[in-house]
């Protein structure tokens, strides 16, 4: 009974060890090295783990999956799991390969190809940006055309807003037009283009457990998920009040979405959301996996669970939450982030923890370590989350905080 884990992240956030204590067999750990925390290391001398490994290049590499498969065989794995969203289509065609249990790849990949998503949730009234693919430059010149600017072009199955790019006049369309197409393996176009959405982003995030949604509520976007490269300010992300008119509104939403997409047994999920000017609900995408940066910690703020540990153990049949109905938050939380710049940390916030509402806090760096760039969304330099009775005082004490932690924060930049 031997589980391969797939993982992309710092570990200290996902002790399979001690989520899977109870299982009965070995973990098989396979690892981005580059993803874990600064100076930590693969488990070697824990029982629990038969085999550690990690790879620089990581993501979409063939040979990692290669080698899976052959650590799955030798180890005689029954289950294959992970968290992250790049891997979970290879962890799918890893299962169909050895017939294993869990999610194939006709389940996941209307999760990860955003263009093939959004055909399948359209086609039972879910509202969806119009879209074409980018198989040539005069695809994309005729949906401007056709459409009008501005336009966004994004990978089909991209991760962390990377690769986004909003064209809004003539000049950058030829200079995206000009440039070569971007195909996959199987040499379909990679990119999609999409009339560009007004208005304020929202997302649904929550927790299905034997087939049953056991945890979903809505939170707003007080910030530009796209802007991570120069965003110098706090980035605020909210849960809504139960009071909230939009709530009910999301949470059916959302409802239709899970609806229309292959429904797993055991999985969280994230739906994000655009709210126009005219106050129509439009779908950016949905995933079947955790939400990142530190909406886990979020969730159990909010719920007293984490969803990817329970998840993961689902999976492996080691039990769920017990809740014969669905579960209602027991606070209003959000999570306040903070981008990382490149440059050398000269000072960084203190006792953040001990401010009000604070339940977790993490700033990625230490005081005379250098910095690079943010690659994604997610790569932030401090994330904490912050609870409190209704939204007005989440957002209150997130804003007070986010002054200090900015002003406490210095970063000599670099050459």
């Amino acid at each position: 009974m031997t589980v391969l884990v797939l993982h992309r992240g710092p570990l200290a956030d996902s002790p399979y060890h001690r989520w899977l204590a109870a299982h009965d067999g070995p973990i098989v750990l396979l690892a981005s090295a580059r993803h874990l925390a600064p100076g930590e290391r693969l488990p070697w001398n824990d029982e629990k783990y038969a085999h550690t490994e990690a790879f620089d290049d990581y993501d979409d590499r063939p040979e990692v999956e290669r080698r899976a498969v052959e650590l799955a065989v030798k180890f005689g794995c029954t289950h294959v799991v992970t968290c992250a969203e790049r891997d979970l289509e290879r962890a799918a065609r890893i299962r169909e390969r050895l017939d294993l249990p869990g999610a194939r790849p006709g389940a996941v990949t209307p999760y990860r190809d955003k263009w093939l998503m959004r055909q399948v949730v359209a086609r039972s009234g879910v509202p969806v940006a119009a879209q074409a693919l980018l198989s040539s430059g005069d695809a994309l010149r005729a949906f401007v055309a056709e459409h009008g600017l501005p336009v966004v072009v994004k990978p089909r199955r991209g991760a962390g807003s990377v690769g986004v790019r909003v064209l809004t006049d003539a000049g950058q369309v030829e200079a995206e037009a000009s440039r070569p197409v971007a195909t996959s393996a199987d040499s379909e176009p990679a990119e999609l283009v999409e009339t560009f959405v007004a208005g304020e982003m929202l997302h649904v995030d929550g927790v299905v457990l034997d087939g049953r949604i056991v945890t979903m509520w809505p939170f707003a976007y007080l910030f530009r998920l796209a802007s991570f490269r120069e965003d110098r300010g706090a980035r605020l992300d909210l849960s809504l009040d139960p009071a909230d008119p939009l709530t009910g509104r999301l949470l059916d939403f959302a409802e239709r979405v899970l609806a229309a997409l292959p429904r797993h047994r055991d999985h969280a999920f994230h739906i994000e959301v655009f709210r126009t000017p005219e106050d129509e609900l439009v779908l950016c995408e949905a995933a079947c996996r955790p939400a990142g940066a530190a909406l886990r910690q979020v969730h159990r703020a909010m719920y007293g669970f984490d969803p990817a540990e329970a998840t993961v153990r689902a999976q492996l049949g080691l039990g769920g939450v017990p809740t014969a109905a669905r579960l209602t938050p027991q606070a209003m939380a959000g999570q306040l982030l903070t981008m990382k710049r490149s440059g050398l940390v000269r000072r960084l916030p203190h006792r953040v923890a001990d401010s009000a509402g604070v339940v977790w806090h993490r700033t990625n760096a230490t005081v005379g370590g250098v910095l690079s760039a943010p690659t994604a969304s997610s790569d932030v330099l401090t994330a904490t989350v912050v609870t409190g009775a209704d939204r007005a005082e989440c957002e209150l004490r997130m804003r007070t905080l986010g002054a200090r932690i900015l002003a406490e924060t210095e970063i000599e930049p670099g050459d």
